[in-house]
């Protein structure tokens, strides 16, 4: 496999690799945490816990605060082999979207997207981060940043290029917006982090532009420190990339603070955690009924979420028409090796499908 990548032209569009070679970009267990899951896993341990406090009748109202959805099933490119394959893993998909406003569909491009893997005899969950400039076929339209699937086309066409292009059988997603970060750290009294000398520098323009988006009117950060943030500095924080480490420092970042949304979230009271709920419910949209959330409860009761990592696992940097695009080396093979971690196939051999999209961005890059 190649290690170098070479320029090409195509489409009047000029290719460089900003890369000496293949970047391996593995996260470790920590990714777990990241954005859009802890939420997500938070809000629905609360629920449970809130299930024995108040009962099912309750439960269920509240549930019904969430934005519920649908797609069309027929419309999410799952291959009937594939279907087969992994019909003993329950697989959904999670969305953190750039929205700033209550709103969850077209136009907002989901700037963290994770696989949460339910493996239905174990109740294993694996959690899998999908970088979102990776450059992949989007379902009906052409190669760009998977991020663009969901400003294109909601969560069907980003449920339905995540499928295509990965080999996977993703029929449900949850999706929460930037709001929701505000409110749930609010929500908890604020989070206790620590700033250094070098976020101080960025972390005041993210504040000053979190406070015109949400009507809030936060303070500055003027020195390095441990402060106690509020909803929209804890954002700011998170959306901080401009540091050493760029976008994956970023990521970390949002994994910080939801660790410390969770820590927090840990001390409160039965009471606030149902308020908690109740703020943070209407903040998520789903094509998951009430029901079968209630479901969920006794396998989230046994939950336990082993070590997770980010996707590909393989890539190479490369410039296309002056945007930046993280490139699979090659898709087929990190569809393999993404198979063999989630689901155990060893040696497994991706689809038609998916060497056709290999061999589409292999031409079209050629990065291989």
């Amino acid at each position: 496999m190649s290690t170098s990548g070479r320029r090409m032209k195509e489409n009047n569009s000029r290719i460089n690799n900003n890369t000496n070679g293949k970047e391996k970009k593995k996260s470790k267990k920590s990714r777990k945490a990241l954005k859009i899951v802890l939420i997500v896993i938070l809000v629905l341990v609360v629920i449970i816990a809130a299930v024995f406090a108040a009962g099912y009748t309750y439960i269920y109202s509240m549930l019904e605060e969430m934005n519920q959805e649908t797609i069309n099933l027929n419309e999410v490119s799952i291959d009937d082999a594939v279907a087969d394959e992994l019909s003993d893993y329950r697989n959904i998909a999670l969305f953190g979207i750039d929205s700033r406003e209550d709103d969850y569909g077209r136009g907002n491009r989901s700037d963290c997207i994770i696989i949460a893997s339910v493996n239905k005899k174990t109740n294993e969950v694996k959690l899998v981060s999908v970088y979102r400039d990776t450059y992949l076929l989007l379902t009906g339209r052409s190669l760009d940043k998977v991020t663009h699937a969901y400003s294109y086309g909601g969560a069907e066409l980003a449920v339905s290029t995540l499928n295509a292009n990965l080999d996977l059988n993703i029929e449900e997603y949850v999706t929460v917006n930037f709001d929701a970060v505000v409110d749930a750290v609010d929500a908890l009294g604020g989070i206790r982090m620590e700033i250094t000398s070098d976020e101080v520098k960025y972390i005041n323009n993210y504040i000053d532009e979190n406070n015109r988006v949400t009507g809030h009117n936060s303070s500055h950060i003027t020195t390095a420190g441990t402060y106690n943030l509020d909803g929209v500095q804890a954002l700011a924080y998170s959306r901080i990339r401009y540091t050493a480490g760029g976008d994956y420092k970023r990521t970390e970042r949002m994994r910080d603070v939801l660790e410390a949304m969770l820590n927090k979230a840990k001390t409160l009271s039965i009471s606030e955690l149902i308020n908690f709920v109740n703020i943070m419910l209407p903040k998520i949209s789903t094509n998951i009924s009430s029901n079968d959330i209630i479901g969920l409860a006794p396998a989230l009761l046994n939950l336990n979420i082993s070590e997770s990592n980010g996707w590909p696992e393989e890539t190479q940097g490369a410039t296309i028409g002056g945007v930046y695009y993280g490139v699979p080396v090659t898709l087929s093979e990190n569809v393999t090796k993404l198979h063999e971690e989630l689901f155990d196939q060893q040696g497994y051999t991706p689809s038609e499908t998916v060497q056709n999209i290999s061999e589409q961005i292999v031409t079209r890059t050629g990065i291989q």
